[in-house]
């Protein structure tokens, strides 16, 4: 039977929302007998177990209980009800500024914090240049925190609570804010610490990082732990909870009962595809939260009345594995008759700069005229090639008119898409190369 690193037995976190604080004074002096609070609960029964040595992920939309339930595991919030149980020195990374004194110096906090883990100056003093040299913040470990920027900050504690020697270390979404070389040497001490045989609880956003370093996955939702398994299971869950698709009550995968085909308002079939769950009653785009920047201009000659992007499984969604095909579909509501009408796409990174795309007169998918309150859907089906990480979707209709380049509608940095990936190379692109090495002996 393997041992138990963490044990979480229904754990229940009741918060009481007050109006006004006179509200929580008056209840407190006992002058009212009406409950003048409402409940919230950051977690309700939540249960897991943590194996020694496993590398477990929490996933969550926000406000499921992530952070709740690791400051309840680390002994910075107390439960409610329930009780953990812990097999081991806990490291712990929370959110910013979690066991700093903000006025002491970068090195006082490192013996600050390495005093509240039970180390003894001598065993706090051999470790320090360690500490100091992963940090890598050069004079300002001698400045007050206060003054450091986020980066500084992130890179001192983790390098303090990497480098005490936990038997588990917990980290919740803090690796986002070093910049990507430090981000590097983080993941590799992960690895190391896999290969030691150390726990890892780790929160986080970042589904490629889930995907690649997690053993198992635990899905919060509301306050509840909605399901638990192998990360590809759980992260493809997960995407349906972003989009609101997911139901607890939702057949199997293979029930095709909930399928329903894509019609135009005239009822006829505009993609022979199916997705899966969509909402006939509503809209492609109401799956997504629209950029509140949105920069969308156009003559008015056609409007982009709805678009999606669907996963090999037929789900509309934003997050797309690596290396797996993927659909973008727009429709276009024509307001005026036009003449070889252009639909494109275009991803770009968050930087502004556009990666790659495509249109149907490039694809030579052409249309000879498009008449006024006609409804077409442009359908772009692919592999996703782009490494993982954050992108940007534009979406366009254009076209000529008497030899001039015209905009009819364009939709620029519309939505967001995550590209989920458990192997990256260089630059933008992958290109699953099969790769071998092989040994030559000498003659």
């Amino acid at each position: 039977m393997e041992e138990k690193a963490i044990i979480v037995d229904n754990v229940v976190k009741l918060y009481k929302l007050y109006d006004k604080p006179s509200d929580r004074l008056r209840e407190s002096l006992g002058l009212t007998k009406k409950k003048c609070y409402k409940e919230h609960y950051a977690l309700n029964g939540v249960s897991f177990d943590v194996n020694k040595g496993e590398c477990v992920g929490i996933i969550g939309t926000n406000g499921a209980g992530k952070s709740t339930i690791l400051k309840i595991i680390t002994g910075v919030l107390n439960p409610t009800e329930g009780q953990v149980k812990i097999n081991g020195r806990i490291s712990a990374l929370l959110e910013l500024g979690a066991g700093f004194n903000m006025e002491y110096t970068g090195v006082e906090n490192v013996y600050l914090n390495g005093t509240m883990l039970g180390f003894s100056k001598e065993e706090i003093d051999a470790k320090l240049d360690e500490i100091l040299s992963f940090a890598d913040i050069g004079d300002f470990v001698y400045q007050p925190v206060k003054t450091y920027s986020s980066g500084m900050f992130v890179r001192l504690a983790f390098a303090v609570a990497i480098n005490i020697e936990p038997e588990i270390l917990i980290v919740d979404e803090a690796l986002s804010v070093g910049d990507v070389f430090f981000q590097a040497k983080c993941y590799n001490k992960f690895e190391e610490f896999k290969k030691m045989g150390k726990t890892i609880l780790f929160v986080s956003h970042d589904l490629s990082s889930i995907s690649k370093y997690c053993d198992r996955v635990i899905l919060l939702n509301k306050g509840k732990k909605l399901n638990e398994g192998i990360p590809k299971d759980m992260i493809s869950i997960y995407k349906k909870l972003l989009v609101h698709q997911y139901d607890d009550s939702m057949p199997d995968e293979n029930d095709t009962t909930n399928q329903v085909e894509i019609k135009d308002e005239s009822g006829n079939l505009d993609n022979p595809e199916i997705i899966k769950n969509d909402n006939s009653n509503g809209k492609w785009k109401d799956h997504y939260t629209i950029n509140p920047n949105l920069d969308a201009y156009g003559d008015g000659s056609a409007e982009i009345i709805d678009f999606a992007v669907i996963d090999n499984e037929g789900n509309i969604t934003s997050n797309i594995e690596k290396g797996t095909e993927f659909r973008i579909q727009s429709k276009v509501l024509f307001h005026k008759d036009v003449e070889n009408p252009i639909f494109t796409y275009t991803f770009k990174d968050v930087h502004g700069t556009a990666i790659t795309g495509t249109n149907t007169m490039y694809e030579k998918v052409n249309i000879e005229e498009a008449r006024e309150n006609e409804i077409y859907v442009a359908s772009f089906t692919q592999m996703m090639n782009l490494q993982g990480g954050e992108y940007l979707l534009s979406i366009s209709c254009t076209g000529y008119a008497n030899g001039e380049f015209r905009v009819y509608n364009r939709l620029y940095d519309v939505i967001n898409i995550t590209v989920i990936s458990d192997k990256n190379t260089v630059g933008y692109y992958d290109m699953f190369s099969k790769t071998k090495v092989t040994k030559v002996e000498e003659s």
